[in-house]
C-alpha cells in the first residue's frame, strides 16, 4: 500500500509541477515580469513555502521536546539540499536534453539573473551562519539584529528582480491549462486568458504539490521504517530528499521546454529565500539554538548538521564561479551538486560511527 501511495503522490506531484510551471509563466505575463522575477521569486517562493512551512512550525507552536533543534536542523537542510541534490538532477536533465544539440549542454540562461542570486545567496548565508558561529546565546539582540538585516537583504533582492524589464512574450507562452475554463477571455478569439483563471490554476497546482509532497513524505518515512532505516539517517538524509526534491520538478520541466532561466531560478532564488526568510524566523525565536555546538551527532543544531552550510557554500562556488568567469553555464557542471552531496554522505557516516 505504502508503494502505491509513494507512486500515486508522485504522478499528483508531477501533475501539479505542470500546471504550476504553465500557470505561473501565465501569471509574470500579466504582471509584466521578468523571467528573473517569475523563477526566482515567484516559482521559487511558492514551491519553498510547503516545507519551509514545516520547520517555522516546529520552531514557533510545537511542544515537543527537541522541535526548535529539528527546526533549525531543516532550516540548514534546505539551501543544502538544493545547492547539491537540485543541482544534480537540474544537471542530469540538462545533459539529456542536450544530446546531439550543436551547442553542447551549454544552458541559455540570464547569467546575470543568476549572479545576482547567487551573490545575494552568499551574503544572506554567510551573515546567517556567521550569527551562528561568532554570536553568543546570550544576550539575543544581537541575533534580532541579524534577522533583520536578512529581512531588508532579501527585500531588496525581490525589489531588484520586479524592476527588471519584462521578458515574458505571449509566443513564449503555451496555452493556459485552464482556458477552457474562462469564458469570458481578456481578448476572445486568442489564448491569453483572465488574471483571474490564472490564480486558480496556480493555486490548484500548489495544492496538488503540497498534497502529493505530503503524502510522498509519509509513504517515503513508512517505506524507510518497514525497511528498518535508523531515525537518524532517516532525518538527516532520506527526509530532506523527500521534502526538497519534489518541487524541483518544475525545473525539469522547464528544462524540458528550453527555458533554463526558469528552471535554474527556481532553484537559486529558494536557496536565497530559504537562507534568509527561515533563518529570519529561526534567529527571532529560536535564538538559543541558532548557535554551532559540537554536541551529539544525532542533534540537528549541532556541528554535523552546520557543516551541510559549508558544503552547500563549496557546492556553489564550484557551479557558478567558472559561469561567472567565461559567461556561461554548462549542465556538466551541475553535476558537481551530486558529488558534494556524497561527500556530505560520507561525513555524516563518519560522525555517526564516531558517535
Amino acid at each position: 500500500m505504502d508503494l502505491l501511495i509513494l507512486l500515486a503522490s508522485f504522478v499528483i506531484i508531477l501533475a501539479g509541477a505542470e500546471l504550476f510551471t504553465n500557470g505561473i509563466e501565465w501569471f509574470g505575463r500579466k504582471l509584466g515580469l521578468a523571467e528573473g522575477a517569475v523563477g526566482s521569486v515567484l516559482a521559487a517562493v511558492g514551491t519553498a513555502l510547503p516545507e519551509t512551512m514545516i520547520p517555522i512550525i516546529a520552531i514557533l507552536f510545537s511542544s515537543e521536546e527537541h522541535s526548535e533543534d529539528i527546526g533549525v536542523g531543516a532550516i540548514l537542510g534546505a539551501p543544502f539540499m538544493l545547492a547539491t541534490l537540485a543541482m544534480f538532477v537540474t544537471g542530469v536533465a540538462v545533459v539529456w536534453v542536450s544530446r546531439g544539440r550543436p551547442e553542447g549542454d551549454v544552458m541559455t540562461v540570464d547569467t546575470h539573473v543568476l549572479a545576482a542570486d547567487m551573490r545575494t545567496f552568499v551574503i544572506a548565508y554567510g551573515i546567517a551562519i556567521a550569527a551562528a558561529v561568532f554570536l553568543p546565546s546570550d544576550p539575543t539582540w544581537p541575533k534580532i539584529v541579524v534577522a533583520i538585516v536578512l529581512f531588508v537583504v532579501y527585500g531588496w533582492y525581490v525589489k531588484g528582480h520586479f524592476e527588471a524589464d519584462p521578458t515574458i512574450d505571449l509566443e513564449d507562452l503555451a496555452p493556459l491549462r485552464f482556458h477552457r475554463f474562462d469564458a469570458g477571455r481578456t481578448h476572445p478569439g486568442t489564448d491569453e486568458p483572465r488574471l483571474r483563471i490564472v490564480n486558480i490554476q496556480v493555486i490548484v497546482a500548489l495544492a496538488l504539490i503540497v498534497t502529493g509532497a505530503v503524502a510522498f513524505v509519509d509513504a517515503v518515512g513508512h517505506v524507510a521504517s518497514a525497511l528498518g532505516v535508523s531515525q537518524v539517517l532517516l532525518s538527516l538524509v532520506i527526509a530532506p530528499i523527500a521534502t526538497e526534491l519534489p518541487e524541483k520538478f518544475n525545473s525539469i520541466l522547464w528544462i524540458r521546454q528550453g527555458k533554463a532561466t526558469l528552471a535554474m531560478g527556481n532553484i537559486t532564488g529558494a536557496m536565497v529565500f530559504q537562507s534568509a526568510i527561515p533563518v529570519s524566523v529561526a534567529l527571532l525565536f529560536a535564538p538559543h539554538t541558532w548557535v554551532v555546538t559540537a554536541g551529539d551527532a544525532t542533534t540537528p543544531g549541532n556541528l554535523l548538521a552546520f557543516a551541510s552550510a559549508g558544503i552547500a557554500f563549496l557546492s556553489s562556488a564550484v557551479i557558478f564561479l567558472p559561469m561567472w568567469r567565461v559567461g556561461k553555464l554548462r549542465g556538466r557542471t551541475l553535476l558537481w551538486g551530486g558529488l558534494l552531496y556524497l561527500l556530505y554522505l560520507v561525513v555524516v557516516g563518519v560522525a555517526l560511527a564516531g558517535g
